[in-house]
């Protein structure tokens, strides 16, 4: 067997290792009444952000997660470790993202190993609308698949269909980041304890 031959039965031996490591979803169903209650309608435009932490030491993409303002704004976080008492969640929906509860999630992932990356673009009521319907329908999320899932939604997507379905955050946030129009913003944490605010600052340059 050629080394090419080696490659592909290694993989396949492996990927069952991988993806029993991944965990099984963990379900979440909050009831109608909180869900309700939690509703946040955000003025701005109908659009997709897109939330990547990236690792300092090693520049890899380590989790994805997608906000989606279409008739009320939600939080898409697959595979999320990420909750708040005050944010109902139905299967990595999590409902009632207002700015303090984003800055809250930001805020979670942002810290001295890594920084946050958020990638928003503008879209059309009906793709913000179809967005929502899609993670709504999506279910709970394995660990290690998050940017499986969100690549997933998004490829489904008017005008992101060239969008590939990727396990490597970071991949997707480089597509992502292709579209005109995204403005990309990145944040940083310093502090251990998060008591400090966070540092943001606009992108200079294209993402890489």
């Amino acid at each position: 067997m050629n080394a090419a031959g080696w490659v592909r039965l290694l993989a396949v031996v492996s990927m069952p290792l991988w993806l029993a490591a991944c965990g099984a979803a963990e379900k979440t169903w909050a009831p109608d009444a909180a869900v309700q209650a939690a509703t946040y309608r955000f003025d701005g435009p109908p659009s997709l952000t897109l939330y990547t932490a990236i690792n300092n030491n090693t520049g890899a993409g380590e989790h994805s997660g997608l906000m989606i303002n279409a008739d009320q704004r939600v939080l898409f976080d697959p595979a999320g470790s990420w909750t708040h008492s005050k944010v109902p969640e139905r299967n990595d929906v999590h409902y009632g993202i207002s700015a303090g509860v984003e800055h809250w999630y930001v805020n979670y992932h942002a810290r001295p190993a890594y920084h946050v990356v958020r990638q928003e673009i503008v879209v059309s009521p009906a793709v913000a609308a179809e967005a929502r319907r899609l993670v709504e329908a999506y279910g709970a999320t394995p660990k290690a698949m998050c940017a499986r899932a969100v690549s997933s939604v998004l490829s489904q997507l008017p005008g992101f269909e060239d969008i590939g379905r990727t396990y490597f955050p970071k991949t997707l946030m480089e597509e992502f980041g292709e579209r005109p129009g995204v403005v990309t913003t990145y944040f940083y944490d310093d502090d251990e304890d998060n008591a400090n605010p966070l540092r943001q600052q606009d992108h200079p340059d294209p993402i890489r």
